[in-house]
């Protein structure tokens, strides 16, 4: 799958209370790519990742998912779209309280009324140390537990690509760490595209492609040769 945006542009208000929150990106994504966006609060980060992901429009630009212009996508086409080729992890784990781990889990795939494939949850659960923990509430969970938890309900429904927005923000540097490993295994072993921005230039660096954004305008690091990366 390769997904294209090109001269991606989101502007909000007009005149004096005029914003550019992304100016004219132009990006290609590849099937199995891991790509960190960095950039400081405000910067745009978000912005882009709601509009690679079809949850925003842009102001202008396009954006193509095997050459499928998206946002020519009438609503309902794209939101299934959505349900059957991407997956979303936040910051805000977004686990519903009164279901279990394993209701959360499979919570998409309600909604696109599709079977459980009950072999690739309980693939899914031992990859994230899960497999003891279905059967309890969210409150019962740590936090890297919740994290976790939805992590594969982003992945349940077996799609293409994964957007992370500040997956390990409400982590301690230890429980994130270990989420971002966690997924990164996933990644290789699954082939999936993997999307993640991060205010942890730690876990950007575990990415191959490493994109910055400063005042709307995105810009993606010289990959490091042999003996850069040796001495970082």
């Amino acid at each position: 799958m390769l997904i294209k945006a090109e001269n991606l542009s989101k502007v909000y208000g007009s005149g004096a209370n005029k914003v550019t929150a992304l100016h004219r990106a132009n990006l290609e994504i590849a099937e199995g790519d891991f790509i960190s966006i960095m950039g400081p609060s405000g910067s745009g980060k978000s912005t882009l990742l709601h509009l690679l992901s079809g949850l925003d429009f842009p102001t202008e630009g396009r954006l193509s998912y095997d050459g499928q212009d998206i946002y020519q996508l009438k609503d309902r086409e794209l939101s299934a779209f959505r349900r059957r080729r991407i997956g979303f992890i936040f910051q805000q784990f977004n686990l519903l309280p009164v279901l279990t781990a394993r209701e959360n889990i499979l919570m998409p795939l309600l909604l696109d009324k599709k079977q459980e494939d009950r072999a690739y949850l309980e693939e899914l659960a031992g990859m994230l140390g899960i497999h003891d923990r279905l059967t309890h509430l969210p409150h019962e969970l740590s936090g890297g537990q919740q994290q976790r938890v939805a992590i594969a309900r982003a992945l349940i429904a077996g799609p293409d690509v994964i957007f992370a927005d500040e997956p390990t923000g409400n982590l301690d540097s230890k429980s994130g760490e270990e989420v971002m490993k966690m997924l990164e295994g996933i990644r290789r072993k699954m082939g999936k595209t993997l999307v993640v921005i991060t205010h942890d230039s730690r876990i950007a660096q575990m990415a191959e492609r490493r994109l910055v954004i400063m005042d709307g305008v995105v810009s993606e690091e010289a990959a490091k040769t042999g003996k850069e990366a040796v001495r970082s």
